[in-house]
């Protein structure tokens, strides 16, 4: 298996924690977002939406967007909860962090530590709604260790990613202490400390 992620990208470092917990092998191939390495007539080919994470499967079968990719991977695993309920909250946080959480955490992060835009000039709508995103985790973790139930899942492993950098976009984590533990916890559990 060949995992084509920019390692500046938390979408593209789900998916390596996902195979290096997991114990799988691959190889990792560095893709460059910032020097347009996704947009090559060669990426386009395999990807046609030019964007990473990226994975070939033996036999060559491509598969992109990094939710889509984790659920592959961890097919059968303790990563996915094997009780209904569980494995569709685990889904429902997966959805909400690529629709509510991703577009702004990781938006701010983005402008500012790659850009070069300061805090005060992101637009106030990313700042609030990521703030919210941040809240709405800190919420979640009020009754268990991890985002759904007490065993790291692929929920914590969406979130995680940009969570854990989000002070890189301006959001202040000592405001959500729930939210700080609770990566301590997923970095220990996935071994990405």
């Amino acid at each position: 298996m060949r995992i084509f992620g920019d390692s500046i990208s938390g979408n593209c470092l789900k998916v390596k924690w996902t195979a290096d917990h997991l114990g799988l092998t691959y190889d990792w191939v560095e893709t460059d977002v910032l020097k347009a390495a996704t947009r090559t007539a060669e990426f386009l080919a395999m990807n046609p939406a030019g964007q990473v994470p990226a994975i070939i499967l033996e036999g060559g079968r491509p598969l992109a967007q990094s939710n889509a990719i984790i659920l592959y991977l961890a097919e059968g695993s303790a990563l996915i909860p094997a009780d209904a309920y569980e494995r569709a909250r685990m889904l429902e946080w997966m959805f909400w962090e690529q629709y509510s959480h991703e577009p702004y955490v990781a938006v701010a992060r983005f402008q500012v530590r790659f850009q070069g835009k300061s805090v005060a000039d992101l637009e106030p709508r990313i700042v609030e709604r990521g703030k919210a995103a941040l809240r709405r985790i800190e919420d979640g973790l009020a009754a268990s260790s991890f985002l759904v139930g007490d065993h790291v899942s692929l929920a914590d492993v969406a979130l995680v990613a940009y969570t854990r950098e989000a002070e890189d976009g301006g959001f202040r984590l000592a405001d959500y202490p729930k939210v700080q533990a609770w990566i301590g916890r997923v970095e220990k559990a996935l071994k990405i400390i």
